[in-house]
């Protein structure tokens, strides 16, 4: 696992199998869904239910003004502390298709955090040819588990 890239300014960007094996591999790593309300409600969610654990659900932006939400740090760090989560701590951000999450990933390591993580390709992923998304790379395309909301 990287330590934070200086010229990125968080700690990198994962695969979402990377992403996967981090979640099983050390039980203290934690999955942020920087996503909107309405993304979660109508897309699907992340589902770390096997691993005995909740996707953190805090948006970067808030709907539907898409304005950025000036709490997500604090927050985020709220839901993370009562997870047992410290500054340490692995974290793993994601959003629709790795740009807001990486926007997230560089706030939270410029308040601490060591092991902010992107997840290249969030959770639809890019748009195909015939412009629909969660087929062609991301969480859902790579099979990993979701639920729709």
């Amino acid at each position: 696992m990287e330590q934070v890239d200086s010229a990125a300014g968080y700690a990198g960007d994962l695969l979402p199998d990377e992403a996967w094996a981090l979640l099983t591999r050390q039980p203290a790593t934690q999955l942020v869904d920087v996503r909107t309300t309405a993304e979660w409600n109508f897309v699907g969610l992340p589902d770390l239910s096997s691993l005995g654990r909740t996707t953190h659900l805090v948006e970067w932006q808030n709907y539907p003004s898409m304005a950025l939400n000036p709490d997500f740090v604090a927050s985020t760090a709220q839901r993370l502390e009562a997870s047992g989560a410290g500054k340490e701590t692995p974290v793993l951000l994601l959003c629709r298709s790795g740009a807001r999450s990486r926007s997230a990933a560089i706030a939270l390591t410029k308040a601490g955090y060591a092991q902010a993580f992107n997840i290249a390709g969030g959770f639809e992923g890019d748009a195909n040819a015939a412009g629909h998304r969660g087929v062609t790379n991301g969480w859902k395309a790579t099979g990993l588990p979701w639920r729709q909301a």
